[in-house]
């Protein structure tokens, strides 16, 4: 059965990319991972205080992603008959989604096409732009 890895946010284009998804999967056998990346850079420096509030910090983190993100994607999942599995993660969301997709043999990833502000997206590129011009497995971004 191929895996496919589909990469969600709290937008409208996640919605989108896991409705992607679901066409494809009942016209294939395929296997629907919803990840969410948290993220996070093991580069940042961080207080005293900060470091030892962090193990905390991460657990809420996940849990909220869980709640407010992943468990609304599921639904739309469940909700066409279908099972997903799911993988919450903190790191950078293009190199987390990949080695996600490694890690579990995804032969392609899905994603939703979102708007960053322009100076951001300028001075850093997206997410998207990011995913696409490094991962190994095609990626397909949905509008």
């Amino acid at each position: 059965m191929a895996v496919v890895l589909i990469g969600v946010d709290n937008s409208e284009a996640s919605t989108r990319a896991v409705e992607f998804a679901l066409a494809r999967a009942s016209a294939e056998d395929l296997q629907l991972v919803v990840a969410h990346v948290i993220n996070w850079s093991p580069f940042s420096f961080n207080t005293p205080s900060e470091n030892d509030e962090r193990p905390a910090r991460r657990k809420a983190e996940i849990e909220a992603a869980q709640e407010q993100v992943i468990a609304p994607m599921v639904r739309l999942v469940e909700a066409a008959g279908r099972a997903a599995k799911v993988e919450i993660r903190h790191g950078n969301p293009s190199e987390t989604l990949i080695d996600i997709a490694d890690e579990l043999g995804a032969e392609h990833i899905i994603v939703g096409r979102t708007g960053d502000s322009g100076l951001r997206e300028a001075i850093f590129g997206s997410v998207v732009m990011r995913l696409v011009h490094t991962s190994p497995i095609p990626v397909t971004v949905v509008p």
